[in-house]
């Protein structure tokens, strides 16, 4: 080989050493955006999985706090500890609705149920007792649709998209 193509041949290796360097830092920032979109989605799909999680634990406090009430005709003292301290923090997780639902739809009928049930005893025979025992059962029965119609009001909160 003479001087003038080994010159030709490092100018030629030298131009590809240079056209690569050129796309390196493109190529890297490519690869860059793609892990780091990989990542963000991971983290989205995660945090979505986390409020599911979050969520259902409420709904399902809820639910049993109204199978309990169906249960034993009224709420128990330790239910009510497990609905107040399970359904706290409702507005971070859930819509303002939902939330004004439970403490003042849920929990205040729970409320009159079980003082109207404490009244009743030891309240004599009569229409005063008729009432109360009439309202305890209009009480029951809209508790009872509510807890029929639980899945519908939570649905739109615990839907996992895939």
């Amino acid at each position: 080989m003479d001087c003038e193509q080994i010159v030709f041949a490092t100018q030629s290796n030298k131009d590809w050493v240079d056209y690569l360097s050129a796309l390196l830092v493109p190529i890297v920032t490519i690869l860059g955006s793609i892990i780091a979109f990989q990542q963000w989605r991971t983290n989205s799909k995660r945090l979505r999985h986390e409020l599911f999680d979050r969520r259902y634990e409420q709904f399902s406090v809820v639910r049993e706090f109204l199978a309990s009430i169906m249960t034993y005709g009224k709420s128990k003292r330790d239910e009510q500890i497990k609905f107040i301290s399970g359904t706290r923090g409702m507005r971070f997780v859930f819509d303002k609705e939902i939330a004004d639902y439970i403490s003042k739809t849920i929990w205040h009928l729970a409320v009159e149920l079980e003082t109207l049930s404490s009244e009743l005893d030891g309240m004599p025979v009569g229409e005063e007792r008729q009432k109360n025992v009439r309202r305890q059962s209009e009480i029951k029965k809209v508790l009872y649709k509510e807890l029929e119609h639980l899945e519908e009001k939570f649905a739109e909160y615990l839907q996992l998209q895939h």
